[in-house]
């Protein structure tokens, strides 16, 4: 009998990480809700689980910086990565009495940023309250009547709530992209991507000493995004993603040639783009 790969996210059960999670992973496995990103990298590091699925950026909102900060830190590699559409609806419990407005409206920080137009156009004046994930909110929701959540339809059918909005989101191309962590990386596909940090002095011409490399080989970056290093003040981190694996002999140039300009490179993995495998 096979055994089953351990897989970790972002819980309770209804969120989208779960949805991503199942998308992501073929077959039976066993899947583990935990209470926030931190508690999903920490059970991988354990190995408590092989596997942890967690959000790291939404076409609306950009980042997600808990995410971000825990790539500063953690020994993981990423192996994979799944974009998974997303769309919000407004749910209430079967039992709440059919209200105009609801007395409360809750969800995940994300979520409510994505749905901000709707929601200031719809319901001005209600009490918006953040919660740990939109499963939570649904949850909440069908426990306290007169609360209505923010979630997928996953969420709605899982805590049994009705939908009352539907695709309430202000985008409607409103996507998130989710990373696979593992204690190994990912070996090469031959339509790969490599995601790294950069660490660099508060120096003039940083950044571009920094990208000069990716234009010399012929690299293609698809992705940079700073955030404060958090070891000195006004410094800055380099989130950056770009086509190859770290195997491949032009990405081992780029790395040399990094080295020579910055203060220091992290790899965070190499991994098959979304879709190549389609």
């Amino acid at each position: 009998m096979t055994n089953l790969f351990k897989v970790s996210y972002l819980g309770p059960e209804g969120t989208f990480s779960q949805l991503a999670a199942t998308s992501y992973f073929t077959g039976e496995q066993k899947y583990i809700p935990l209470a926030s990103i931190d508690d999903v990298f920490s059970s991988v590091e354990r190995s408590d689980a092989d596997f942890g699925v967690v959000p790291v950026e939404n076409s609306t909102e950009g980042a997600v910086n808990n995410t971000q900060d825990c790539l500063v830190d953690t020994s993981l590699q990423i192996s994979g990565e799944v974009i998974v559409p997303i769309t919000h609806n407004m749910m209430v419990s079967h039992s709440s009495p059919r209200i105009e407005t609801p007395k409360l409206i809750v969800s995940h920080r994300q979520s409510l940023a994505q749905c901000r137009q709707w929601l200031t156009s719809t319901y001005p004046g209600v009490p918006i309250e953040e919660v740990s994930s939109n499963a939570r909110a649904a949850q909440l929701a069908s426990e306290q009547d007169g609360v209505a959540a923010i979630a997928g339809e996953l969420a709605a059918q899982i805590y049994k709530l009705k939908i009352v909005h539907r695709s309430i989101q202000d985008k409607s191309n409103n996507s998130t992209r989710f990373l696979v962590l593992s204690p190994s990386g990912a070996s090469p596909t031959g339509k790969d991507k490599t995601s790294i940090l950069v660490y660099t002095g508060n120096k003039p011409g940083a950044l571009f000493r920094i990208l000069e490399p990716f234009e010399n080989l012929g690299i293609s970056l698809t992705k940079i995004e700073t955030r404060p290093s958090k070891i000195e003040a006004w410094e800055y981190v380099f989130f950056m993603d770009f086509e190859g694996h770290r195997e491949d002999l032009r990405v081992l140039n780029l790395f040399d040639r990094l080295k020579t300009c910055t203060a220091e490179i992290k790899i965070l993995g190499s991994y098959p783009r979304f879709g190549s495998e389609l």
